[in-house]
């Protein structure tokens, strides 16, 4: 522990955003870097708490106090090589991340908890500055060959350690880039591009290849894959969005919110994107479904396109201020949140359900029915949502986004012909191992958990690497932070 009163004397600092009126204007990133000085104040912060909690909270079990402690004693290049033993890549968690480990910093028990996520990123920006990052070519290469199929965090992970390991690593990407929704998912004013596309030239350099537009299952046959490679990670991620069953659902107007995110990322990558191919929200009023992180990117990315009003819907009431005492410390804290998209406009609704979308002669949607519910407790225990009796309401709408999350992979192509076994949740299973019901192949990511966070795509993509390594050669050196 660096200073030992340093908790006491000092106060949480986040980093610094730009102001709404000049970022609404960009696509570019809203938080500002955060000068030395201030990270190694913070880095203070860290107390000497006997058992770090931080740790629990960290599904890649980051050595959080050791990088915390090294940054307050300016020793930026050894917090760099403890960052990177158990985060491949910390530029991406530093910026996406929901910092559980914040959560679980002991000092939330009674006072704001460490800055870890930033701090975090202020290590890995620094190497980079350095220089300190370089290619790591592996001393040896082993002579297999490892697919990859797959280019979000989870993949990319899991083929940065097996490339290291001494296997020759191919990774395949659906779309034209690689990255997934690292690419065209997340908002460019949450990550620029060029952080991703930094990493993955360190990657190529290292030795790993990368194959766009390679659709396995359609494009590419299951079995010319596995006759090539002597085994599969599958982290294709669970694309499948949750859909809206309700009246109207087929109207122009209506989409999905990976449909809007990803055609704005490619038109911020400079492709062109006829108007009459492009979902804009410019002029139009908005109702984004989904109050979670995606909802967020979308009320971002239209109010950036110029949406002349937006609102937000959630179905669950809106959470507390604080903790309550059936939310305890070091659990995550279900509490109201407020993004950075937040704070730029819209107005977030509360407990309401859309009954039907209505519209036009021409088809598209010109209103949207709602009405109030109600939080209830069946008696078997099932949580449900009553409608609130005369609480209807119509709103005039021109853009509906669904932003309700995803129901697990896709399961036509890739995984119907390969023929693995899914869970009840509609997810890859697989063993203790990483393996599917099929030999040699593994899965890894959102694929096989779910929709989940991106730090728990990393850590899930390098435990498989090590479960691939193991079944290749016998016995794996590689790290493998999740316990199943």
């Amino acid at each position: 522990m660096g200073k030992i009163t340093g908790f006491l004397e000092i106060d949480r600092a986040k980093a610094k955003s730009r102001p709404v009126a000049e970022r609404l204007a960009d696509w570019n990133e809203v938080y500002l870097p955060v000068p030395e000085a201030a990270s190694r104040e913070q880095g203070a912060r860290c107390m000497d708490c006997s058992i770090p909690f931080c740790h629990q909270g960290c599904p890649l079990g980051n050595l959080i106090p050791d990088w915390n402690d090294l940054v307050y004693r300016n020793r930026w290049k050894t917090a760099i090589d403890r960052l990177h033993a158990t985060n491949n890549f910390p530029e991406f968690t530093g910026r996406l991340c929901p910092a559980p480990c914040e959560a679980s910093c002991v000092l939330g028990i009674n006072t704001d908890p460490v800055t870890i996520k930033g701090i975090e990123l202020a290590i890995v920006e620094h190497a980079f500055d350095e220089g300190w990052i370089e290619p790591q070519l592996p001393l040896r290469r082993t002579g297999k060959r490892v697919a990859v199929v797959g280019s979000g965090p989870s993949g990319l992970a899991a083929a940065q350690q097996l490339n290291r390991a001494g296997h020759r690593v191919t990774v395949f990407e659906r779309d034209d880039r690689i990255g997934g929704l690292l690419r065209y998912g997340i908002p460019a004013f949450k990550m620029e591009k060029r952080f991703l596309d930094r990493r993955l030239a360190q990657m190529e350099a290292e030795g790993v290849i990368f194959r766009t537009g390679v659709h396995v299952g359609r494009t590419m046959p299951v079995e010319q894959l596995r006759t090539e490679f002597d085994a599969v990670l599958l982290a294709g991620g669970a694309t499948a969005p949750r859909d809206l069953p309700v009246p109207g659902r087929e109207l122009k107007g209506v989409h999905f919110a990976m449909e809007l995110l990803a055609l704005q990322n490619r038109r911020n990558e400079g492709d062109h994107i006829p108007d009459d191919q492009f979902i804009s929200a410019a002029g139009k009023r908005v109702v984004i479904i989904g109050g979670g992180d995606t909802g967020a990117d979308c009320l971002g990315t239209v109010l950036r396109q110029g949406a002349r009003s937006v609102h937000q819907f959630e179905l669950m009431p809106r959470p507390p201020a604080s903790r309550t005492a059936g939310n305890p410390w070091p659990e995550w804290p279900q509490i109201f949140r407020v993004s950075s998209a937040h704070e730029e406009g819209g107005e977030r609704v509360f407990a309401i359900s859309t009954v039907k979308f209505t519209g036009n002669a021409e088809g598209h949607v010109t209103q949207l029915h709602a009405v109030s519910v109600e939080r209830v407790t069946r008696p078997d225990g099932r949580v449900a949502f009553d409608p609130v009796p005369g609480s209807e309401t119509v709103m005039d709408v021109d853009l509906v986004l669904l932003a309700m999350g995803f129901v697990g992979a896709e399961r036509h192509g890739l995984l119907a012909d390969l023929g693995v076994t899914m869970t009840d949740r509609g997810n890859v299973w697989t063993d203790g191992g990483w393996m599917t019901s099929v030999p040699g192949v593994f899965a890894a990511g959102d694929m096989q958990r779910g929709q989940s966070l991106i730090v728990w795509a990393i850590a899930e993509g390098r435990s498989a690497a090590h479960g691939v390594d193991a079944w290749l050669m016998g016995s794996s050196d590689l790290p493998a932070p999740v316990s199943r």
